[in-house]
C-alpha cells in the first residue's frame, strides 16, 4: 500500500494537480466570462473558447513544469502538440456530451446555490464536476502518450 500511494503522490503528480487546477480555473473564468457577454443559449460555443484559451496554457505548463519536456525542437513538438491537441479534442468531445447533457436534458440551469453570497448556478456546477472528469483523463494521456520521455 505504501509503495502505491508513493507511486501515485510524488512531484509530477501533485504539480500536474496544481496545474490541472489552474488550467480548470482558466477555464471556467473564460466560460463564465463568455456566457456573461454572449449568454448561456451558447454555452457550447462559450465552452469551445474556453478550452482553446485553457488547453494553450495547460500545453505550455505541462510540457515545462509537469513532464519536464524542455525541448522545442520542431520534430518534438511535431510530436507532441498533435497528440496534446488530440487528446485534449477527445476529453472535450466528451466535455461537451456532458455539457449539453446537463443543460438540454438534465436542464441544470434551473437549479442554483449560494456560497458565501455568490449565486452559482447550475451550468456552472455541472461544468465544475465535469472538469473534475476531464483532468483525470488528460493526466492519463499526458503521462502514457505525450510526455513520454521525461528528458531528451
Amino acid at each position: 500500500m505504501k509503495k502505491l500511494i508513493q507511486k501515485l503522490v510524488n512531484r509530477e503528480t501533485i504539480l500536474y494537480l496544481v496545474f490541472g487546477v489552474l488550467t480548470t480555473l482558466v477555464n471556467l473564468a473564460v466560460f463564465w466570462l463568455m456566457n456573461r457577454v454572449l449568454g448561456e443559449d451558447l454555452a457550447l460555443v462559450n465552452n469551445a473558447v474556453a478550452f482553446v484559451v485553457a488547453v494553450t496554457f495547460a500545453y505550455v505548463t505541462n510540457k515545462i513544469f509537469v513532464f519536464e519536456s524542455r525541448s522545442w525542437s520542431a520534430q518534438i513538438l511535431r510530436k507532441e502538440i498533435p497528440a496534446f491537441v488530440g487528446a485534449r479534442l477527445f476529453s472535450f468531445g466528451l466535455e461537451e456530451l456532458l455539457l449539453w447533457i446537463s443543460k438540454d436534458v438534465i436542464q441544470v440551469s434551473r437549479f442554483s446555490v449560494t456560497v458565501l453570497g455568490l449565486v452559482i448556478g447550475g451550468l456552472m456546477i455541472a461544468k465544475l464536476l465535469i472538469s473534475v472528469l476531464v483532468v483525470i483523463l488528460n493526466y492519463v494521456f499526458s503521462k502514457l502518450f505525450i510526455f513520454k520521455q521525461k528528458k531528451d
